[in-house]
């Protein structure tokens, strides 16, 4: 069975989202919440949980901060809502967090999400006997790799089929930096901001670019679309599908939804074919934000291209 997670902004959006048909919300705050498309409250958060459950659907709490010291004192207050409020699952990246769900015995079944990091069936597997019941795969894992793993691996891997890729995190603040080296009063580091970098002599690039209180976020210069290749992932036994919406806000965000909820709906009808695909595809192009350009990443590389 296909499962979709969807990021939410706010409680509207999730209503969206559920009605639409998505599985799963994926939602966050500030401290705990790295690249989540809002910090929600944990008022706002506990409201989308209800929400969520009404509707017969789960919740995903991103906790998968690079945490330091001073948020590790805090941790068990935020855990200790989450457990009050039945978040179904947290997604976690760090291993002292782990420590602390297992230490304490926290009723939180978790995700393991290190981004870039888990890209191998090997690794799935070592994050699976500590407790994880899902791990997020590297979205740079072309389709020969994937074929390759996807009998290996003991619990699912969540595949990225739309939105953008996180290419690179700092805890540095790089963007305040630049301002600060060119000597200029120019305000504005966050999402809203859409600040882009390119490589040198490689005008074609351009990187996205923002600041919170995390750092510094840089994502790959396509954000993904993978509509015309979802057959394919199911066959390989990838069921487990996550649309990110951080870079595509509000209705539009929730019109795609709508569109691989559907292409989920006949998939498990055995009705799923190319032309579908293709004319699906072509209404992602029109809805998703100008300026922003879509590919497979990674996906149709040679492995052994890839570095």
């Amino acid at each position: 069975m296909i499962t979709i997670t969807s990021t939410a902004e706010s409680l509207e959006q999730a209503k969206a989202l559920l009605e639409a048909g998505v599985d799963r919300l994926y939602i966050g705050e500030k401290n705990y919440g790295l690249r989540v498309p809002t910090a929600l409250t944990n008022e706002e958060i506990q409201k989308i949980t209800e929400l969520a459950h009404d509707a017969g659907k789960t919740v995903t709490v991103a906790v998968n901060a690079l945490m330091h010291t001073e948020m590790m004192t805090k941790i068990k207050d935020f855990l200790d809502f989450l457990v009050e409020i039945k978040a179904d699952r947290i997604a976690v990246g760090d291993a002292g967090v782990i420590f602390v769900l297992q230490r304490d015995k926290y009723e939180l079944p978790f995700t393991y999400d290190a981004s870039t990091m888990v890209a191998s069936a090997r690794q799935v597997n070592f994050w699976a006997k500590q407790g994880a019941i899902e791990t997020v795969l590297a979205r740079e894992l072309p389709k020969e790799e994937l074929a390759d793993m996807t009998d290996e691996l003991v619990v699912p891997g969540e595949i990225l089929v739309y939105g953008a890729t996180v290419i690179h995190h700092s805890k540095r603040p790089l963007v305040q930096n630049y301002y600060n080296f060119i000597k200029t009063e120019e305000k504005g580091k966050d999402r809203e901001r859409n600040l882009f970098v390119s490589e040198p002599k490689k005008v074609d690039t351009h990187y996205s670019i923002f600041e919170d209180n995390h750092g510094t976020h840089i994502f790959a210069n396509d954000d993904l679309d993978m509509m015309t290749e979802l057959s394919d992932l199911v066959a390989m036994g990838y069921d487990h599908w996550k649309l990110d919406g951080i870079f595509t806000r509000g209705e539009d965000f929730v019109a795609i939804s709508k569109l691989f909820v559907e292409a989920k709906k006949l998939i498990e009808a055995g009705e799923f074919t190319e032309l579908k695909a293709f004319q699906l595809d072509e209404e992602i192009r029109k809805i998703h934000p100008a300026g922003r350009t879509l590919s497979h990443g990674f996906y149709d590389l040679d492995k052994d291209a890839i570095k």
